[in-house]
């Protein structure tokens, strides 16, 4: 049976901590603004200096995503992008880095698919696991059962609103890592990502040993500088997703771009010592 990436998804956190620094966690739809377009803006993303790097099932009604990234779902939709297509993004990605890449999707497309079709592919692809934002934890043995026989790590999402209780029951299932949103709200970019993501991530923590990585808001190198002072992890995605759109379908001003802010965004995760 094929294993996922779990372990090198947890070697990679890992290793950014011990380098004292978060890791630079990217997001990137599938099929956005193609297929192929898709693969070669992750490779790119991961060049400039991502560890990590989330890639999007694209979904027609998305709950957590603002305007930035539900225009590019629905390019990647118009376009067609299939299952299949996300896959086959994950395996590239991977195959051409050897870096960790998860999948982010709502929960209706897996349950639809199949779950125990869904992570075997998954794990196939060499994916490193999922992050389920409307999943919720009471809900998950029967992911979370075939998830942890096919080595793919479940990343729940936790916001400021979560009580001390129930961050205790997310951390306890969940693996790899957990994605604080650090505001109430959908993603976008933000002026400041400010204190209550310092806060929900130190409430995380007293849970468990699992990392912490913060997402939704974090669009320049300073603001990512300002999050890993606290956080493992530093999740952005509208700002790469923006850049892709701003090039207007020239793919090279595209990938450069995208290369260019992973670069910037490497160097704010790195502290000041």
């Amino acid at each position: 049976m094929t294993t996922g990436n779990i372990q090198l998804l947890s070697d990679t956190l890992a290793k950014a901590k011990a380098d004292n620094r978060a890791a630079l966690i990217a997001y990137l739809p599938a099929g956005f603004p193609t297929v192929d377009g898709g693969i070669a803006a992750i490779k790119a993303v991961f060049d400039g200096g991502a560890d990590i790097v989330e890639v999007g099932l694209p979904h027609s009604d998305p709950v957590l995503d603002g305007p930035v990234i539900q225009t590019a779902d629905d390019i990647a939709l118009r376009g067609g992008v299939k299952i299949a297509d996300v896959m086959r993004t994950v395996r590239e990605a991977h195959a051409a880095t050897g870096k960790p890449v998860l999948v982010m999707t709502y929960w209706n497309p897996i349950d639809r698919y199949g779950v125990e079709r869904f992570t075997e592919e998954l794990a196939e692809a060499g994916g490193a696991g999922c992050i389920l934002p409307d999943l919720p934890v009471q809900e998950s043995a029967v992911w979370r059962e075939h998830a942890d026989k096919h080595g793919l790590a479940t990343v729940f999402v936790v916001a400021p609103s979560s009580k001390d209780a129930r961050l205790a029951t997310i951390t306890a299932a969940g693996s790899g890592f957990v994605y604080a949103a650090s505001l109430m709200g959908v993603t976008g970019t933000r002026e400041s990502v400010g204190a209550s993501a310092a806060d929900l991530v130190r409430r995380t923590r007293a849970t468990s040993e699992i990392p912490v990585c913060v997402g939704l808001g974090v669009s320049n190198a300073a603001q990512a500088r300002e999050v890993a002072a606290f956080a493992d992890g530093v999740i952005v995605g509208s700002a790469f997703v923006k850049r892709i759109l701003d090039a207007d379908g020239d793919e090279a001003a595209g990938l450069a771009a995208v290369r260019e802010l992973a670069a910037e965004l490497a160097e704010g995760v790195r502290r000041a010592s």
